[in-house]
């Protein structure tokens, strides 16, 4: 797997205030603009690290996703930024934050408007039953809808239990929050996708995905250090496909109760 790149940015161009955490849109050394996620957000350290794990298992499973980079973020934009709020924020952003590539003229997807395959949906609801992402809802999609295909943003709000570590290691966690999944009631095919997704998600993929993540966004004191906090991590979504029977049924439940 190839390490994330790493960019400095250059230019703060507004804040997109979506949500709690006001990512702000920036412009990179490398010409390109992102949505940066920010290091200082109220969710800190910890949903950085959901995103990058939460969107690198989805583009190995195939679904679209931005490319994300580490973006190296300057003290200087906290001095020169007018609205205090703004300030504060890039202040205690300074150092590596999170960058995902800006997809210009993308429009929120609306399942009313927008039919999905019952394939990809699967695969969808899938991968947020494994990761535990309580933030694809009717009300917050967080699915985009360019070039005629529905991209995948905003993980941050998955693998909840890293904000207390408590009973992480847990098999067969239940995740009734599923049921408020948007594409749940398309997500026919949850057993028939099963297998592939399984396969794609090897052992060793998912150690080098979670090597991704940068050593300081790896400072919880539940652990001696990173490379324990990482291993966590490893140990988690290893032991969470092992156990993707019981998620399915679960999901399928749900789904019954819905259609």
């Amino acid at each position: 797997m190839t390490p994330l790149r790493v960019v400095n940015v250059t230019r703060y161009i507004t804040p997109l205030r979506e949500g709690g955490s006001l990512p702000g849109l920036v412009e990179a050394d490398d010409g390109f603009m992102y949505v940066l996620k920010f290091r200082g957000a109220g969710q800190g350290k910890k949903a950085l690290v959901a995103e990058v794990i939460g969107c690198e298992m989805a583009r190995a499973l195939g679904l679209n996703v931005p490319e994300l980079v580490l973006a190296q973020l300057d003290i200087a934009f906290g001095r020169i930024e007018g609205d205090e709020e703004i300030q504060d924020l890039l202040k205690a952003s300074v150092g590596l934050n999170l960058g995902v590539h800006y997809l210009s003229g993308a429009v929120t997807f609306d399942p009313v408007v927008t039919a999905v395959d019952p394939l990809l949906a699967s695969r969808i609801v899938w991968l947020d039953s494994l990761l535990l992402n309580v933030d694809r809802t009717a009300r917050n999609t967080n699915l985009l809808w360019w070039h005629k295909e529905v991209w995948l943003i905003d993980h941050g709000a998955a693998l909840y239990f890293h904000h207390s570590w408590t009973d992480w290691d847990l098999r067969q966690r239940p995740f009734p929050k599923i049921k408020d999944h948007v594409l749940l009631p398309v997500a026919s095919q949850l057993q028939a996708v099963n297998t592939d997704c399984q396969k794609a998600l090897t052992p060793s993929l998912l150690k080098a995905i979670v090597q991704q993540v940068p050593d300081d966004w790896l400072d919880d004191v539940a652990f001696a250090g990173p490379s324990e906090q990482r291993e966590a991590y490893y140990t988690f979504l290893v032991n969470r496909i092992g156990d993707a029977d019981y998620f399915i049924e679960e999901a399928n439940h749900a789904r019954t109760q819905r259609i």
